[in-house]
């Protein structure tokens, strides 16, 4: 892989090679969005997935949530070579799919991370900060008043 190292010149760095994966032979990745947090453990197999124990299919029942959750698997064309299990827990189902995504996707880094630049294009990488926001004092909502009356 050739690296610009400014001044007209060029270096020659080594391909980056698959990380060992930790004790279990798993490789790891924590996913959070809104108040949902999801480990993943992901390991080389035949490609089964489960949430909490449960099939994917019984744990999210909105297929919306399963194709989301197995999207980064199919932009890197990794689905059925990876065992994936989850433990998730927070937030409501969206949140938790949310969650999901990002710790496979980090978990794909962590064992090839020559799939990182799909990922990143795929934006698969990037934590969604959004969160609801809180009620203030003195109204019904966050942003919401209650109505004005004049006289």
């Amino acid at each position: 892989m050739k690296v610009d190292i400014g001044g007209g010149g060029t270096a020659t760095m080594p391909a980056p090679k698959p990380a060992a994966p930790a004790v279990g032979g798993y490789h790891w990745g924590t996913g959070r969005r809104k108040r949902a947090v999801a480990r993943v453990r992901l390991k080389p197999g035949s490609g089964k997935f489960t949430i909490h124990d449960r099939e994917i299919g019984s744990y999210f029942f909105d297929i919306r949530h399963v194709n989301d959750v197995v999207a980064p698997l199919k932009a890197t064309k990794v689905l059925g070579k990876y065992d994936i299990a989850v433990n998730v827990h927070g937030g409501g189902q969206t949140g938790q799919c949310g969650a999901i995504m990002l710790g496979i996707s980090r978990a794909l880094c962590k064992a090839d991370p020559s799939l990182e630049p799909v990922l990143r294009d795929g934006k698969f990488l990037t934590r969604d900060s959004r969160k609801v926001e809180r009620k203030k004092p003195g109204q019904p909502g966050a942003r919401k008043r209650f109505q004005f009356s004049k006289r």
